[in-house]
């Protein structure tokens, strides 16, 4: 006996994905990282972190990504040989607060040719416009167009300072600046490499990618990364900073054990 088959199921029509109004007619830029935790032990070498995101650019207009990523601010401590009397002595220290530990720009193209050098240097984006706080600040005036421009008790030397403690920071490879570090790798995808030395501090990292097009920030995106201590590593560190007296203490009395276990090794009979 044959049985009638049942009637197929009517068909189902999925529904058009939603898009909100804001996507659809506003440019905006979207960024992840592909980790946003770095563990630090005593083999760390370095990591390279990809930033990786997508343009929303609904207009013909072309438009340039930049990335900055800034490390935990760290003081700076800098003297300058002067000769005196033909003997070469230390100038007075100068100490520069609130520089960046690490600082890294990558854009699609040169940063001059983005955007104009007012709104580079409004913005701090650059190691030509990173701000780093003069030493006993005294007043602001106006230079270049830029209002609120400090001048401290360095005068003009003030610049050949700033530029000296960027110099020590791009030699140790915690400060770099990339033209073409930017790579638009599909129509609207880009990707972007984070690279850390082995001296890259600790602590919390900012990183913002901008968006610009026709010469003005249209969008900016916001990330965090962590750089952490992890193993024994960290419990030193913290025993150091949360009981410093004690590491102290602890310190000489290895110090001298070392010591005296290495006279008894070695002693001559």
């Amino acid at each position: 006996m044959i049985q009638a088959l049942p009637p197929e199921p009517p068909a189902v029509v999925a529904p058009a994905p939603a898009q909100s109004v804001s996507t659809a007619e506003r440019v905006r830029v979207a960024a992840a990282l592909t980790d946003a935790r770095v563990q630090v032990d005593s083999s760390f070498r370095g990591a390279s972190i990809v930033l990786f995101g997508a343009v929303f650019n609904p207009t013909d207009a072309p438009a340039d990504v930049v990335v900055v990523v800034r490390g935990p601010d760290s003081p700076v401590r800098l003297v300058k040989k002067t000769r005196n009397m033909g003997v070469w002595l230390n100038s007075r220290p100068v100490l520069f607060e609130g520089a960046p530990g690490f600082y890294m720009t990558a854009s699609t193209r040169p940063l001059p040719d983005i955007a104009e050098f007012g709104q580079l240097r409004r913005l701090g984006v650059g190691v030509d416009h990173l701000r780093i706080n003069a030493p006993e600040e005294s007043r602001t005036v106006t230079r270049y167009g830029v209002r609120d421009v400090v001048v401290s008790r360095l005068g003009e030397d003030y610049l050949d300072w700033r530029r000296a403690v960027i110099r020590l920071r791009e030699a140790a490879a915690l400060y770099d600046t990339d033209p073409e570090g930017v790579r638009f790798v599909d129509r609207g995808l880009f990707r972007a490499e984070v690279e850390l030395p082995a001296v890259a501090p600790t602590g919390q990292y900012f990183a913002e990618v901008w968006l610009f097009q026709e010469g003005e920030p249209v969008s900016v995106s916001n990330l965090t990364l962590t750089v952490e201590k992890v193993g024994i590593e960290r419990d030193i560190f913290e025993f150091a900073h949360r009981r410093p007296w004690s590491y102290g203490v602890l310190c000489v009395l290895l110090a001298a054990l070392t010591g005296w276990a290495a006279s008894r090794v070695f002693r001559r009979t």
